[in-house]
């Protein structure tokens, strides 16, 4: 089966250029878009494998874009192609969810297999942004973080077990506290990490090394 595509940029002749470029190479460009809110709407109705996307959208970012639909769908992976080569902006799109980093100064070759690599899972970036991004994440691992939230211990306990299924009701059983208290647990967590909802707390859990397996595995 071909590759399912959506192009977003905020430039006309651009974007439909890059979508028929595709489609002549045999990808199924599914949809295109020229801001942020309709790339985040129409990436959830049509589901793209892969969604192409600018950062300058002329309003909303193509990082907050990414961050939504990244976010939203599991199957749906964005590769940023953009005029910017700068360091900020590649990092800014990779911590926002973006599984790959191409310049717009790629050849049409590199673009085609881009879109395949990162259809197929892989990272992929232009040449010599691949190590600016480790070197990012090992310099991130090697510095302890003083800005990192702290929680409370009650609140790291109520976290791994949301982020083992477990309801409100069933934490406050185990617990031994009341359902209330447990709502406010969760919410107090969430605003400290800026999250929005248990699922990105249970990815959250997950990324940090709480153990989270489902109880009876």
């Amino acid at each position: 089966m071909s590759v399912s595509v959506m192009v977003v940029d905020d430039h006309p002749l651009w974007r439909d250029g890059v979508a028929r470029d595709l489609a002549e190479r045999g990808f199924d460009v599914v949809a295109t878009a020229g801001d942020a809110a309709s790339a985040v709407r129409i990436a959830r109705a049509v589901r793209p494998d892969v969604v192409l996307m600018d950062l300058n959208l002329g309003g909303p970012s193509g990082v907050e874009a990414t961050t939504m639909i990244t976010g939203s769908l599991e199957g749906t992976r964005v590769l940023v192609l953009s005029a910017s080569g700068e360091h900020d902006d590649v990092l800014e799109a990779v911590k926002a969810g973006a599984s790959g980093y191409l310049v717009k100064s790629a050849s049409a070759e590199e673009l085609v297999e881009a879109v395949n690599r990162t259809a197929a899972g892989d990272a992929v970036f232009t040449a010599g942004l691949a190590g600016l991004v480790l070197g990012e994440y090992r310099r991130m691992a090697a510095t302890p973080d003083v800005d990192k939230p702290q929680l409370t211990d009650r609140e790291t306990e109520v976290l791994r077990l949301v982020a083992k299924g477990l309801t409100a009701r069933q934490i406050a059983n185990r617990l031994v506290i009341s359902h209330r208290t447990v709502e406010n647990h969760v919410q107090s967590t969430l605003r400290k990490l800026q999250l929005h909802n248990r699922v990105e707390l249970a990815r959250y859990a997950i990324e940090q090394g709480l153990d989270v397996e489902p109880e009876g595995t």
